[in-house]
């Protein structure tokens, strides 16, 4: 599984965009960019629009990428964590 700064930075470096101009479109520094493609700080939903709207993705796609990423870091080394996933699909489903 790609981590998702892993993801964008494949992105930006593919459509060949500056760090520096990601980093300006997010309004964050281009240091704490780079350390979010390098997965030392994590993304916030807040920025996932922007990065859609940059690379032209699709906004959902993006934005469950993000949140499964969030949730295994959170959750992974939870021993209930798959029975409370349940529980709470069972709550969203409602």
């Amino acid at each position: 599984m790609e981590k998702f700064g892993t993801y964008i930075r494949t992105l930006r470096e593919n459509t060949n965009l500056p760090l520096r101009k990601l980093a300006s479109y997010l309004d964050i520094d281009q240091s704490t960019l780079s350390k979010i493609e390098r997965g030392e700080r994590q993304f916030t939903s807040e920025m996932i629009p922007e990065i859609a709207k940059v690379f032209e993705i699709e906004y959902k796609e993006l934005q469950v990428m993000f949140l499964k990423e969030k949730l295994l870091n959170d959750l992974s080394n939870e021993k209930y964590a798959l029975e409370a996933i349940i529980e709470v699909t069972k709550e969203l489903n409602k």
